[in-house]
């Protein structure tokens, strides 16, 4: 059958047609305690996050104030590395910050 057949492949490409939906994405949280230093996460937020200096400045104060802050939004599998990634140095320091996923 090396025949074209555009019966056959008309039906081929309906079957494959289906409506393509986006993963869900993920918040990673940061919560303040009162341990971790304010240098820390800030140095979290540059180098695990990809923060501005000044950017990364204003979300840790703005974790500091309010408890919680998120770092960024991300697919499940980037966002649970990020989170291993950040607990894993905290505890390298020394330091008890908890980072926490949550769909968006």
């Amino acid at each position: 059958m090396s025949e074209y057949d555009p019966d056959i492949q008309e039906g081929v490409i309906s079957d494959i047609e289906e409506e393509v939906t986006e993963p869900p994405m993920y918040k990673v949280l940061l919560h303040n305690d009162h341990f971790t230093t304010k240098e820390f996460v800030v140095s979290i937020l540059v180098a695990v996050f990809q923060k501005s200096l000044d950017e990364a400045t204003r979300l840790m104060w703005n974790i500091h104030r309010k408890g919680i802050g998120v770092g960024g939004v991300y697919s499940y599998e980037v966002a649970e590395t990020k989170v291993n990634i950040v607990t894993a140095t905290a505890r390298e320091n020394g330091f008890p910050l908890q980072t926490t996923l949550e769909r968006e």
